[in-house]
């Protein structure tokens, strides 16, 4: 199996379990529309659009940087992968409180134990990898700025809309759980 395919079938797997996701975690409270404020249909058109666009280039060859031996491609694969496992670490862990959709909860509690005790968005940050690795994966410049910074934006706007629900609905103690913990990147940002 060559490259191409290997990242194709990846990225295909991956595609398919976001879409059962979506389909089986999909927010149906009174509020969640509110508290969203239209960024999972902003995330999710930005991901369609860049990820079309970059993996377009990206099997084309435009923006191709030569390595040796696959070396970029083969980083990106890993990025990938361990994207998709941070992500999908988080969402077991959050269990009944992982949605598409941001919406609080009545009995909504904050979750501190495993990877959340590190960063407040771990779901964001695995997805932000793998996008990033999805980019790296084609061993090109262009695909990878393509796919990732647009969606790092998407992402960023989603988090803002995130932690001002949470800090509506939490005050303090998501304010404290802040201080103690960063967004995406452990002891950075």
């Amino acid at each position: 199996m060559n490259r191409g395919t290997v990242i194709l079938f990846i990225s295909f797997i991956w595609m398919l379990s976001e879409i059962i996701l979506a389909r089986a975690r999909h927010s149906q409270t009174k509020d969640s529309k509110e508290l969203d404020r239209a960024s999972l249909t902003y995330l999710s058109i930005t991901i369609l659009f860049s990820t079309f666009i970059g993996v377009f280039l990206g099997l084309r060859g435009i923006g191709f940087v030569a390595a040796k031996d696959h070396f970029i491609s083969t980083v990106g694969i890993f990025l990938l992968l361990l994207g998709l496992i941070i992500r999908w670490a988080a969402i077991v862990t959050l269990k009944k409180y992982f949605t598409v959709k941001v919406t609080i909860f009545e009995n909504h509690q904050i979750i501190k134990k495993g990877i959340y005790g590190f960063i407040r968005h771990p779901g964001y940050a695995g997805s932000l990898l793998s996008f990033l690795g999805l980019g790296l994966s084609f061993s090109n410049w262009l695909s990878t700025v393509i796919i990732f910074i647009p969606i790092l934006t998407a992402f960023l706007y989603r988090i803002r809309v995130e932690e001002k629900a949470l800090t509506q609905a939490f005050g303090d103690e998501y304010l404290k759980y802040c201080k103690v913990t960063k967004r995406l990147i452990p002891k950075i940002y």
